[in-house]
């Protein structure tokens, strides 16, 4: 009979690649997950892993095994998600995930509609870049979490996460007063956002040569910026990195170069800053565990996000 946690094991290996990480992740020696995965392969009777160089590999064996280890943790999610609904109330801990610009603009008003549906659940918020939402939630460390991808960005697919939209808005460039979109484009922030025809190339043309503000290196919002410039016929030229939408409209107010933000950041864009709406657009969703979105919790989370997604739309 093949072990379950060895499965989970197995898996995790697949998707990060080296014992390490593994170990790392799930909180265990290397030398556990190994003798744990030398366990599974005695179990299953043939080789599941090989040496490549200094790594181990999983053989076509192995890979097959991932496959079936995905549908059996699902159906396990599934179970769980029954057996909770079986239960009087919501209640307990609730681990979610966000984005850092999902914290000011969704997660209070979300959390604020979680305590005024269900009191009991204690929900329990840490920031987390999209790219490893899914490695949290396979780990254990996260139940749900807020997710976004970009156009250029897509979401990689993942067997053992589904996810459910959330919210679609426009991107917008930011500049300062003192760059070309003072000819160009661009309306300042005090008129509120322009929206103007054409295309990226476009509108992103006139700052070909301007120092540009993206997200931190090894972020989706990074790779957005570089790929949204690279499709408009430029190499951006680098000169912050920062995380924070609020950062990049401050710098980009005083002229420190031209960054990219969702329209949920320009609601209270500094005074000099000057928003261009772009044919680009961020898609947030709710993501969790395959088989898990039937769970009480996970459904209280979704629809109080809706809600308050719903809410701030309206009073827009």
């Amino acid at each position: 009979m093949l072990d379950v946690r060895r499965l989970h094991l197995l898996r995790e290996l697949d998707r990060r690649g080296t014992i390490a990480a593994v170990a790392d992740a799930l909180t265990f020696t290397a030398s556990a997950v190994s003798q744990q995965l030398s366990v599974l392969e005695r179990e299953a009777g043939v080789p599941l892993l090989e040496r490549s160089g200094r790594r181990v590999v999983l053989t076509p064996a192995g890979r097959a095994l991932v496959a079936h280890a995905d549908a059996v943790l699902e159906r396990l999610e599934l179970a769980v998600s029954e057996l909770a609904g079986a239960r009087e109330g919501i209640g307990g801990p609730l681990r979610i995930g966000t984005f850092p610009s999902g914290g000011p603009a969704i997660v209070p008003a979300t959390l604020a509609e979680l305590a005024r549906r269900h009191p009991a659940l204690e929900p329990m918020v840490q920031e987390i870049d999209s790219a490893r939402v899914s490695d949290g939630l396979r780990a254990g460390e996260l139940d749900v979490a807020l997710v976004h991808d970009y156009d250029f960005v897509p979401a990689p697919p993942d067997a053992a996460v589904d996810q459910v939209p959330l919210l679609e808005e426009p991107m917008y460039l930011a500049t300062g007063a003192d760059t070309p979109t003072d000819t160009a484009t661009g309306t300042s922030a005090a008129s509120g956002p322009a929206v103007r025809g054409g295309t990226l190339a476009e509108l992103l043309g006139p700052w070909a040569t301007a120092p540009w503000i993206t997200a931190r290196d090894g972020t989706t919002g990074h790779a957005m910026a570089v790929r949204a410039c690279q499709a408009a016929g430029f190499q951006p030229r680098i000169r912050h990195q920062v995380n924070d939408f609020r950062t990049v409209l401050a710098l980009a107010s005083i002229g420190q170069g031209a960054g990219f933000v969702p329209e949920m950041a320009t609601t209270h864009a500094p005074e000099g800053v000057v928003l261009t709406r772009l044919p680009l657009f961020r898609r947030s969703k709710v993501a969790f565990r395959a088989g898990g979105g039937s769970h009480p919790a996970i459904s209280a989370f979704v629809a109080a996000a809706r809600t308050a997604v719903g809410a701030a739309a309206r009073s827009s």
